[in-house]
């Protein structure tokens, strides 16, 4: 049996051709995450989706190079969570994007869970 433990889910959506420093941001986002001993981060890629401006970006054949939407996910402690919060703010600040947060129950499952 898999206890709950509480945690925030932190939901970075930001576009393909966002930068910085010279890399992209959603790695340069999950390497500081990594960096922090933060649990994990996961990117995912969006087929179509429109942010403030409401200008469309689509994955269809015709405009492959058109600046995805991505979605990082990060799911730990709130603490560290909100550690992580003014190092992400830095590194938003030359992108578009949205930040949320979401109090959640995790169920853990594998290895980690059967040493915990």
């Amino acid at each position: 049996m898999q206890i709950p433990k509480q945690a925030v889910l932190l939901r970075i959506f930001i576009g393909e051709d966002d930068r910085y420093e010279h890399q992209p941001l959603h790695e340069a986002i999950v390497l500081k995450a990594r960096e922090m001993h933060l649990a994990g981060a996961t990117v995912l890629r969006g087929a179509v989706g429109f942010g403030a401006s409401s200008r469309l970006h689509t994955s269809k054949i015709l405009r492959l190079s058109e600046d995805l939407p991505l979605i990082i996910e990060i799911v730990d402690s709130e603490d560290t969570i909100n550690g992580f919060l003014p190092v992400l703010n830095d590194m938003m600040s030359g992108a578009s994007g949205l930040v949320t947060l979401e109090k959640m129950q995790v169920l853990q499952y594998g290895r980690a869970a059967d040493s915990a």
